[in-house]
């Protein structure tokens, strides 16, 4: 554990070092950083960084750099999140300006993620088995197929077709009376609920429509609770292009980040995290050889009541502008709230 001033070295190296890329010397951080110590005292205060594995010297003559380490005591020791700038708020208000559905305000969101941190963005488009329904519609198209429409509080919009016997189309009183009753009991509901209130109304629907029915709430089901690929939208990748000379080789990165797979266990540990909560994985930290030269910032968007609806995050080289970046997602996952729950508030 690093304490008092050393801990105030530290910090200076990580923040020098981040800005130069240039191996940090006592004298330097004298001179730049109002430290109240020699730069004999911070000598001795680097020499036991150090030896206690905070920073190490890449050259004999150089100064100093952060270790993963060190990294990771500095990012532990960010007492609060700072507020974004006016610029960097016009920033995410300039690229999310008239959004009109889901698909804008996801893509929106990373552009402007990817534009504010310089590290490449990731978002994860909210999963149907965190959301509530907002409305149900039953579209007949001849001859024998039936439109599920489900539009959810997220504002996603899934369309599931039915082969239907002919019979079951050929009554529009009918089909009307079953698109009432969906709404009427699903409405507000959570795709966890679904299930067992479609059954209650299986039971209570005429003989002469339940195969239809079972039909609706079979595919009504496997629509909201179904284990089907999570959908991720990245940007910035160039950015990590401009930072090649962090790594000791890019390719192997790269290669990890165009597989899906990666990127959401990487992710993962976003939705465990409390509400306004931002995870940092440094280095080996994050479980890949690919990045072990890497950092990764995640946090999660929430619902209405709190709960995770998906995940977003940042990648970038272990020298970055951790204060930056955290402050970056989470004003960005905060705008994803807002935007969900006036979804909610809406319905």
């Amino acid at each position: 554990m690093v304490e008092g001033r050393r801990m105030a070295v530290l910090n200076a190296i990580v923040s020098d070092y981040v800005r130069t890329r240039e191996p940090v010397a006592s004298r330097a951080l004298a001179e730049r950083y109002c430290l109240g110590v020699s730069p004999a005292t911070i000598r001795n205060d680097m020499a036991a960084l150090e030896a206690e594995g905070y920073i190490n010297q890449p050259h004999t003559s150089a100064g100093r750099v952060p270790t993963h380490k060190g990294y990771r005591s500095f990012v532990d020791h960010i007492a609060a999140i700072k507020p974004l700038s006016g610029p960097e708020r016009a920033a995410i208000d300039r690229l999310l300006a008239g959004v009109v559905d889901l698909n804008d305000v996801v893509e929106g969101a990373v552009r402007a993620l990817a534009e504010l941190t310089g590290q490449l963005a990731v978002i994860e488009y909210p999963s149907l088995r965190h959301v509530h329904l907002r409305h149900l519609e039953l579209v007949p198209l001849p001859p024998r197929r039936l439109l599920l429409v489900i539009i959810t509080d997220s504002g996603q919009v899934e369309q599931r077709t039915l082969m239907v016997e002919q019979d079951c189309l050929s009554d529009p009183a009918s089909l009307e009376t079953l698109r009432q009753r969906l709404n009427q009991a699903l409405v507000g509901a959570h795709s966890s609920e679904v299930s067992a209130v479609v059954s209650t109304l299986l039971k209570q629907t005429e003989p002469d429509m339940r195969s239809l029915m079972h039909q609706i709430a079979a595919q009504l089901v496997a629509a909201l609770q179904s284990d089907v690929e999570e959908r991720l939208v990245v940007a910035g990748t160039a950015n990590l292009a401009r930072t090649t000379a962090d790594f000791s080789s890019l390719e192997p990165l790269l290669d990890a980040v165009e597989e899906q797979v990666v990127l959401l266990r990487l992710l993962t540990g976003a939705t465990n995290q409390p509400s306004q909560s931002v995870s940092v994985s440094i280095g080996e930290e994050n479980g890949q050889e690919a990045l072990a030269e890497a950092s990764v910032i995640t946090t999660s968007y929430q619902t209405a009541e709190g709960g995770a609806v998906a995940r977003l995050g940042v990648l970038g080289p272990t020298r970055m502008d951790y204060p930056a970046a955290m402050a970056s997602v989470q004003a960005v996952a905060n705008y994803l709230s807002r935007y969900f729950n006036q979804g909610a508030q809406n319905q």
